[in-house]
């Protein structure tokens, strides 16, 4: 009789596919998986999909909680907004293209499921990362970084690229078989499709970069704006959310318009109306828009005629507006709609 105990493994689980493919190489090696998602407020794709209109075709799901339910695993999900936000500010290796500060993160999420690990009896880390398949935290230079910065070492298993990596603890033991982890490499996503079908999943998540919205640059453009606005690195849970809606239009740096650009959007922006002053066209057909900011009375008049340019009314000589503060008091306005030279390029972040 085989008195062997069981290993067990703590997947992390993005809810891309690569991490889907790693626990299942590793699941055939008769390991116990379970996973572990860190939520940090910007990994919320399905958020968006589920605002805009034009993204109703889009899946409206957690891709990591289908991607555990695909894997037959339990998953974890742990809410580091606030501890996340040290790793955003002050990245010791720095950012990438955009906001994006991959490595400190992924030192981060490792070494906060090595505490998970600890502390829940399990026995070593796997994550779906592939060797040069990201320029900054998954080249082979870098890829020790991780080990010893989140004291994980060589507990941590990289299923996908393995052979091309040095020898782990699961391996040296014996708790998985070296021979048959992969070694995929680069950016070229064929083997992982064809692994997908091989094990038979179907709709997974392909993200190019990442659910992260650091990674992309017009968001970062926004949050960049945020923080000189405020004089400082800061930011609130809805403040992740906001810079992923509407039209962002910045005038002078006590105030910014958030206009939406479509009927989702505006429903969206309409929850806001008690922490946000706004603006809505009342004689044509147009947008709902949320003032951040503080505007005097002539920056508000060219705020509302912004908001009109974007109205039905856009070619007419006046467009009536209601003017709601957040308090609820609401002032009728009537404005001529901006020329589209007078909306600044520099003004769009």
């Amino acid at each position: 009789m085989n008195n062997v105990p069981q290993r067990k493994a703590v997947a992390l689980i993005s809810g891309g596919f690569d991490s889907l493919l790693a626990v299942s190489v590793i699941q055939e090696q008769g390991i116990y998986v379970e996973g572990i998602n860190f939520y940090t407020g910007f990994c919320v794709e399905g958020h968006t999909h589920a605002i805009r209109k034009k993204d109703q075709s889009k899946p409206k799901r957690n891709n990591a909680l289908w991607s555990a339910e695909q894997l037959g695993i339990k998953l974890h999900i742990i809410d580091i907004i606030d501890e996340y936000t040290d790793v955003v500010f002050n990245p010791k290796y720095g950012y990438g293209a955009n906001l994006n500060p991959c490595l400190d993160c992924k030192v981060f999420m490792v070494k906060k499921a090595r505490e998970w690990m600890e502390d829940n009896g399990f026995d070593f880390i796997i994550t779906g990362e592939v060797v040069g398949q990201r320029p900054k935290s998954q080249r082979k230079q870098t890829m020790p970084i991780i080990q010893q910065d989140s004291g994980i070492d060589d507990r941590l298993l990289r299923p996908l690229c393995a052979k091309n990596l040095p020898e782990t603890l699961p391996e040296r033991e014996g708790w998985v078989v070296r021979e048959e982890m992969l070694d995929f490499s680069g950016r070229n996503r064929k083997p992982q499709i064809a692994l997908a079908k091989h094990y038979g999943f179907e709709d997974f998540a392909q993200p190019a970069g990442g659910c992260c919205f650091l990674t992309d640059e017009s968001y970062s453009v926004k949050l960049s704006d945020l923080w000189k606005s405020r004089g400082e690195k800061s930011y609130e849970l809805d403040d992740i959310m906001l810079l992923k809606v509407g039209r962002h239009i910045r005038p002078e740096k006590n105030y910014k318009i958030i206009i939406a650009r479509e009927e989702g959007e505006a429903k969206y922006l309409q929850g806001y109306k008690k922490q946000y002053d706004s603006l809505k066209t009342l004689s044509h057909s147009g947008p709902l828009a949320l003032i951040d900011g503080t505007p005097n009375q002539e920056q508000l008049n060219l705020a509302a005629a912004i908001v009109a340019r974007y109205s039905k009314g856009r070619n007419e000589l006046s467009v009536d507006l209601l003017y709601q503060k957040k308090s609820g008091e609401q002032t009728e306005m009537s404005v001529k709609p901006a020329e589209p030279e007078e909306i600044l390029k520099k003004w769009l972040l």
